[in-house]
């Protein structure tokens, strides 16, 4: 059997070493100088050797005292940061969170909410999955992220979605396109184009096609790739127009590409904010949900052709 002494044991050698007495201990830990003496003495009987000597008018630690505090204030020590830590985590300005999201939601919707998250909570740690939309789902499913912000329509039963975000199709051309002269592109006037397309995998292709077949529109050829960089330079380059959410638009800046609003019909993407019901999650993750959920309220910026909800 070990030797069984707590935290209330520690405290009390420890503050009657600092305040040099008995007296200024009890002072010290808001409690009866007889409760103090009671906790040394209980603690010197369980070790069994004195802890303290007393002179005229300190008491002093003894060899077996100095020995035994240099101990009880490491423990002490790493106690009280481990518990303030834990009560960060229960007020939900410490520990961790982490969010799944889509490349385009990562990129330009999570910055300005994760940035206003922080300032609040300098000491949280923030991790961003940026994915594919069945790889976001997945992080979700498997725990490995708090949430995720993604794409409605992709999101299956088991998990809960609440719609927090709209953002509005656009068509991007390269420079010196017929399309430069119209304040507003139909989806009709995309018929014949050449069409630099996402590849199936991404959530953005269903929306386009299904709103070509709807209104059947026939493309000419297609060019098709998976990363946004890459559809931004195939379309710069003259290998066709495309269509990409505004959400999309910010991360393509860097390619020499034209945009107008598609109208007849004005397509928006539902983006939402995605969590399993049955995982329970910390303060911390709840606090940024909280966040996302009420972001139109908190007047957070997004980019043009995206609004809150």
């Amino acid at each position: 059997m070990g030797i069984d002494i707590g935290i209330r044991h520690l405290r009390a050698v420890a503050a009657v070493a600092d305040a040099g007495g008995y007296t200024g201990a009890a002072r010290k830990l808001h409690v009866a100088q007889s409760s103090v003496s009671r906790t040394v003495l209980e603690v010197e009987q369980r070790l069994g050797v004195r802890l303290f000597e007393r002179t005229t008018r300190r008491v002093h630690p003894t060899v077996d005292g100095e020995q035994f505090l240099t101990i009880a204030r490491r423990l002490l020590a790493e106690f009280d940061t481990a518990m303030n830590h834990f009560e960060g985590y229960l007020s939900g300005t410490r520990g961790s969170v982490s969010i799944a999201a889509l490349p385009s939601l990562a990129a330009t919707m999570l910055p300005h909410v994760l940035a206003k998250f922080r300032a609040a909570r300098p000491d949280v740690a923030v991790t961003v999955l940026d994915g594919l939309s069945q790889d976001v789902l997945d992080h979700v499913a498997r725990g490995s992220a708090d949430m995720a912000v993604t794409v409605a329509a992709t999101v299956p039963p088991t998990l809960h979605a609440r719609p927090i975000a709209v953002d509005r199709f656009v068509c991007v051309f390269p420079p010196g396109h017929r399309f430069a002269e119209h304040s507003e592109i139909t989806w009709n006037d995309l018929d014949g184009e050449e069409f630099v397309a996402f590849d199936p995998t991404s959530s953005i292709r269903a929306y386009v096609d299904r709103t070509l077949s709807r209104h059947g529109v026939r493309l000419g050829s297609v060019t098709q790739a998976r990363n946004v960089g890459a559809v931004a330079g195939l379309t710069a380059s003259g290998l066709g127009v495309s269509a990409v959410p505004g959400l999309v638009l910010p991360m393509m800046t860097f390619a020499e590409i034209d945009s107008r609003p598609l109208v007849e019909p004005v397509v928006e993407r539902d983006i939402c904010l995605v969590h399993d019901p049955t995982r329970p999650l910390s303060r911390t993750a709840l606090a940024l949900m909280e966040l996302l959920a009420n972001a139109r309220s908190q007047r957070l910026r997004l980019p043009a052709g995206a609004r809150w909800v």
